[in-house]
């Protein structure tokens, strides 16, 4: 699965406005509410679910990056918003580390298997070093698209 296929352009935040992880996820979720990916009446549930969601286990998997997600009946389409923190949020991460790079997935419930091969493509990208460290320097929603198509068309 190709990144570019799912990241939301217009829910590309290089730098959030957000210091805490709650706040992040509501600033992400804003975006794509904004990019006219989630209607208006979803904000609040999918905000919520999320925060649930990390509540149980953070997402924040180390190196200065998280994946918070999502599956659910009302989401019809897979999509990804990403935004940068330029000061680093506490997201529980297993490191212990701050975050700075956020890859928030939404997903259909009825399309676990589409679920986990845009998990693997987010973790793909993630676990390699100069993708994290250029993620971390985008300004600018044009730098993170121009990441994301590179990496969508290198061989992995």
């Amino acid at each position: 699965m190709k990144l570019m296929d799912i990241v939301v352009k217009n829910a590309i935040i290089p730098e959030l406005k957000a210091t805490n992880r709650d706040g992040v996820i509501t600033e992400m979720v804003d975006a794509l509410v904004n990019a006219g990916c989630i209607t208006e009446d979803h904000r609040e549930e999918f905000t919520k679910t999320i925060i649930r969601r990390e509540n149980k286990g953070s997402t924040g998997f180390g190196h200065g990056v998280a994946v918070p997600h999502v599956k659910h009946a009302d989401i019809k389409t897979m999509r990804i918003a990403i935004g940068n923190s330029v000061e680093g949020v506490d997201f529980k991460a297993l490191d212990r580390e701050p975050v700075y790079s956020i890859v928030l997935l939404l997903s259909p419930e009825d399309q676990p298997e589409n679920h986990l091969d845009a998990m693997e493509a987010i973790f793909s990208s993630l676990s390699q070093d100069t993708f994290r460290r250029f993620l971390r320097q985008a300004n600018t929603s044009d730098d993170v698209l121009t990441l994301l198509t590179e990496t969508d068309n290198a061989v992995r």
